[in-house]
């Protein structure tokens, strides 16, 4: 028997109930026990706009709650709209860091020299294209820069397939 005119999903490496539920302002990570993390990125965030002092805060509260108090929080500075010196978040001085590395990640330390690389997926990329790309790079033994990992998703998602516009569009009027 042949499977033939049955559609084939695209593998996804998240549970298909939290693919769905994952939307703008979501971090996923993938936090180790381990002394050595093995993978390149421990986790993802997509922030709804590029406003650091609006989008900042609640993810570090997210991430004090599974890693402990955090000191510093490097980030992109072109990446970002107007980077302060620092935050106060839960009554705690974070202090932000900005740097001109075009590396769409975010640097969370913990303690003197404990790090976390998130990559941070932009605000306006479509709901599919940025689970996909969360999803890559909290797989486990992920060696892929977040650039590369968006670079892929946000092409494949500008790059409809064949048949989306009448599945995605009602059909075409007489």
């Amino acid at each position: 028997m042949t499977d033939t005119g049955i559609p084939h999903a695209p593998p996804r490496l998240l549970p298909d109930e939290i693919h769905r539920a994952v939307g703008p302002g979501t971090a996923l990570l993938r936090l180790e026990t381990t002394g050595s993390r093995q993978s390149l990125l421990d986790g993802a965030w997509w922030p709804r706009s590029r406003d650091v002092e609006r989008e900042l805060p609640p993810l570090i509260t997210a991430l004090t709650e599974h890693l402990g108090p955090l000191t510093r929080v490097g980030l992109d500075a072109s990446a970002w709209n107007a980077i302060p010196t620092r935050l106060v978040v839960d009554d705690r001085v974070v202090h932000l860091d900005s740097f001109p590395v075009g590396d769409d990640t975010v640097l969370i330390t913990r303690g003197d020299n404990d790090h976390f690389s998130l990559m941070v997926v932009p605000p306006a990329t479509t709901p599919e294209a940025a689970r996909t790309a969360m999803a890559r790079a909290v797989h486990t033994g992920n060696a892929t820069q977040a650039a590369e990992i968006l670079l892929a998703e946000l092409h494949h998602a500008a790059a409809p397939s064949v048949g989306t516009t009448l599945e995605n569009n009602e059909a075409p009027g007489p």
